[in-house]
C-alpha cells in the first residue's frame, strides 16, 4: 500500500495563493488589477483622459484614449507611466502600452 502524505489544515488565503502560483493564474491576476488601480496609479488628470480597456497575456495593457493630441502626450510619458504602473510588483507586470484612441 502506498503511503499518503498527511494533510493539515489550511487558510483558504494561503491555498488559494498556492493555487494561483501553481496555475499560473497569478501572473494574469496580477496585470488585470491594473484596471481598478488605474485612477491611483495615473492620478485624476490622466484617468479623466484615458480608460485601460484590457491587459494581454504577453503584458501589454490596452488604454483607450478621448482625443489624439492626449494619445500623442501620454505616448511621450510612457515610461513614467510604467514605473508607476509596475513600482513594487515585481518586473514585467506590464510591458508596454498600446494607445487607442477612443472610438
Amino acid at each position: 500500500m502506498s503511503e499518503r502524505k498527511q494533510r493539515f489544515p489550511v487558510a483558504v488565503g494561503e491555498a488559494l495563493r498556492g493555487y494561483l502560483a501553481r496555475s499560473g493564474l497569478g501572473k494574469r491576476l496580477g496585470q488585470a488589477q491594473v484596471i481598478p488601480e488605474w485612477p491611483d496609479l495615473v492620478g485624476p488628470q490622466i484617468a479623466a483622459v484615458a480608460s485601460p480597456e484590457s491587459v494581454s497575456p504577453d503584458g501589454t495593457l490596452f488604454v483607450r484614449v478621448v482625443t489624439s493630441a492626449w494619445m500623442n502626450e501620454l505616448q511621450l510619458m510612457t515610461p513614467e507611466i510604467m514605473a508607476r504602473i509596475n513600482a513594487g510588483r515585481g518586473p514585467g507586470r506590464i510591458k508596454t502600452i498600446r494607445w487607442l484612441l477612443q472610438r
